[in-house]
């Protein structure tokens, strides 16, 4: 429960911000450009730290990582919604974010230190379905907000969850531990936020200053030498916040490629499809945070047994089919158009989407953390949810290139495109890379 709840936090937020994006920039200004932000720096520093939050549960113990996780959250939070500037609501993103990576590895790693095998399968498949709880709740209370309040009480909704969790922390029994002898790598964490950080703001201001301007190429050419410092840095490092040598083991780095494609994927489609609701198809904001609740429905209901199966049967499968229906699921949005009909245009391939992804989730994440040692549960998961929070970082950064420089109707169909073939790529890349691993209960007894 305190892995979920710890999780929750991190995923309400998520979810709220696409909803409110339109209001926030009628009355803060900024446009497209603010939107990007808005979500970007929040993924910036997100993506960046959650690496290193790895090493630094492991430093000073999950549970005391996830009390001030929490804590900062809240007042990051608080920030957010009193922001009286889109510069000020940026800033505070980026803290909501440091404070982001604090949460969702360590409460990962509470589930992967303790189960194992088609046990932890299963395990990761009910947090699955209970954190897509804030799928549900995240835009429809975001849209509640924006129509009948304001935008600023949707960021506020944290405190209940943070609350909860830090009562249930004070009562927990389980001891907290600490791995000895490991050190936080603060060099590198400034080359992966420096890298991440440049490149973004290259991907994101071209639109507005142009690819010839020297701020976008110093920008540009600066993030990418601070990434490759980083992992020159991973190479070297005594205790490195990404260790190179995991990317050694087959579904580790095939799943971080799925996760990438279809994590990238599933940002682009809902950030598109908040904003155009509201914006294009003018629906009220609660409507619109409506609309993609079939989605979370179907991986409430099922990711569980879903995440049981792939326990049973290996990932390989759900991680083929699973993104490959979602992706046409996405080219079933392209029947949108004006005027708008919600039933008949949105749904079906809302609907079809959902089913591909509860079928990927719970497979692709307990493919990728199944295959490493429990003892490195923390690292390995910091290392997924920074290539799922980059992803999403990366393509949100592109969507002025993707959409050509609106969200209109057009553009709307480009995203769905993009979606699409991303979503089918992922299901190629886990059909050719993953393998199905085989559980100790399964192996063949060795003659003695």
């Amino acid at each position: 429960m305190i892995a979920i709840l710890s999780s929750l936090v991190s995923f309400l937020d998520g979810t709220i911000v696409n909803v409110a994006l339109p209001a926030i920039t009628r009355e803060l200004g900024g446009g497209i450009t603010t939107q990007q932000w808005v979500v970007d720096a929040y993924l910036i520093t997100l993506g960046s730290l959650i690496l290193v939050a790895g090493s630094v549960s492991d430093v000073y113990g999950r549970i005391t990582v996830l009390r001030v996780g929490l804590v900062a959250f809240g007042i990051a939070s608080l920030a957010v919604g009193l922001a009286p500037t889109a510069e000020f609501l940026i800033i505070a993103r980026a803290v909501q974010g440091i404070a982001g990576a604090l949460l969702v590895p360590s409460s990962l790693a509470l589930i992967t230190s303790n189960f194992r095998g088609a046990a932890q399968a299963k395990a990761i498949g009910t947090w699955t379905g209970m954190t897509g709880i804030a799928m549900i709740a995240g835009p429809v209370i975001g849209g509640l907000c924006v129509d009948f309040a304001s935008w600023r009480f949707a960021f506020l909704v944290n405190v209940v969850p943070i609350a909860v969790t830090l009562v249930l922390l004070m009562i927990l029994g389980q001891k907290d531990v600490r791995e000895r002898g490991v050190s936080i790598d603060y060099l590198g964490a400034a080359l992966c936020t420096l890298g991440l950080g440049g490149s973004v703001f290259a991907l994101i201001e071209q639109d507005r200053l142009g690819w010839g301007s020297p701020v976008i190429i110093v920008s540009l050419v600066g993030g990418i030498l601070a990434f490759a410092g980083f992992l020159l840095r991973q190479r070297f490092a005594r205790d490195p916040m990404m260790p190179l040598s995991l990317w050694k083991v087959r579904n580790f780095w095939s799943g971080n490629v799925a996760t990438a494609l279809i994590y990238g994927a599933l940002s682009l489609n809902f950030f598109a499809l908040g904003v155009y609701l509201q914006q294009e198809a003018h629906l009220p904001a609660t409507l619109a945070g409506l609309a993609a609740i079939p989605v979370t429905m179907i991986m409430i209901v099922f990711s569980s047994r879903v995440g049981a199966l792939a326990g049973r049967f290996g990932p390989r499968l759900f991680m083929t089919i699973g993104p490959i229906i979602a992706g046409f699921g996405a080219l079933l949005l392209l029947l949108i158009g004006d005027p708008f009909d919600y039933w008949w245009q949105a749904l079906p391939g809302i609907l079809v989407f959902g089913v591909g992804m509860t079928l990927t989730v719970a497979p692709l994440t307990s493919a990728i953390l199944g295959a490493i040692d429990p003892s490195r549960s923390g690292i390995a998961s910091a290392v997924n949810n920074a290539v799922s929070r980059v992803a999403g970082l990366i393509v949100i950064a592109m969507l002025a290139v993707i959409v050509g420089g609106s969200l209109d109707l057009d553009g709307l169909h480009r995203a769905f495109t993009v979606t699409a073939v991303m979503l089918i790529l992922g299901g190629i890349v886990s059909f050719l890379g993953i393998r199905n691993p085989v559980y100790e209960a399964e192996r063949p007894a060795v003659a003695s």
